[in-house]
């Protein structure tokens, strides 16, 4: 079980380490790299390739401002790419956004909400868990917890305001 996460910057560091606890919570081997697409395009080309031949499921792509890198890894590979738009220029990362999900007929890129990248995450695994019985079950009983919650939270409520 294997996912890669590309960041254009090591800016946006930050932004996507909640994707890598995720994953390493559920078990996924996760490869973590800063590859922009602008700046290291030969870089990030070997990079994809290297994830095409070593048994990579998922990756998930992070960028802000002209946001290329999700479609540039979606262009070089036919592995699921999930991207994640990156605020931080003077359009809070509507830029991103934008740029991320208008790709052309056939190189799709899923997205995720600016700054989501533990969204990402848990789309990454709900991929795997076509394959990976493991990560089904468990995403499952953390839904289940999530809903245990949730129903606290209402009885909570219930019993301050009757």
């Amino acid at each position: 079980m294997k996912t890669a996460i590309i960041m254009g910057s090591t800016s946006d560091l930050s932004k996507v380490e909640p994707a890598v606890e995720v994953l390493k919570k559920y078990g996924v081997e996760v490869n973590v790299r800063c590859l922009s697409a602008h700046r290291a395009h030969e870089g990030l080309s070997r990079f994809i390739e290297e994830t095409n031949e070593n048994g990579t499921e998922v990756i998930i792509a992070a960028a802000g401002m002209a946001a290329a890198l999700p479609g540039v890894v979606a262009s070089q590979t036919v592995l699921p790419v999930i991207g994640v738009p990156i605020s931080g220029s003077n359009l809070e990362g509507m830029d991103a956004l934008l740029s991320i999900v208008q790709m052309p007929p056939g190189i799709p890129v899923a997205t995720v909400a600016i700054n989501g990248s533990k969204n990402a995450a848990y789309l990454a695994l709900q991929i795997m868990a076509v394959k990976h019985e493991e990560i089904k079950k468990q995403l499952m009983a953390e839904r289940k917890d999530m809903e245990e919650a949730a129903m606290k939270a209402n009885e909570e409520v219930i019993a301050k305001f009757g």
